[in-house]
């Protein structure tokens, strides 16, 4: 279990925001309850998942294939149907 490093009493502002002091994170996900708790979990922004150079390059080449209609034949599925 987690132990309290930093423990303070806080106001809101006019705009009803609080400062947090030393914090660790620059993101946090919070969730308040209707009894007035708050809690703050960290979060970490990561960049979202981008397709590379190659892939992109491999799709616009199958797109040309299925257009000048270089398929292969259909895959039956109907085994898989309810």
């Amino acid at each position: 279990m987690s132990s309290a490093i930093l423990q303070y009493d806080a106001k809101t502002d006019s705009k009803k925001r609080i400062t947090l002091r030393n914090a660790l994170f620059e993101y946090y996900h919070a969730i308040q309850y209707d009894d007035g708790r708050i809690l703050l979990e960290p979060r970490e922004l990561v960049a979202p998942f981008q397709v590379s150079e190659n892939t992109l390059r491999a799709m616009d080449q199958s797109m040309e294939n299925f257009k000048a209609g270089k398929v292969s034949e259909s895959v039956d599925l109907s085994e898989f149907e309810d």
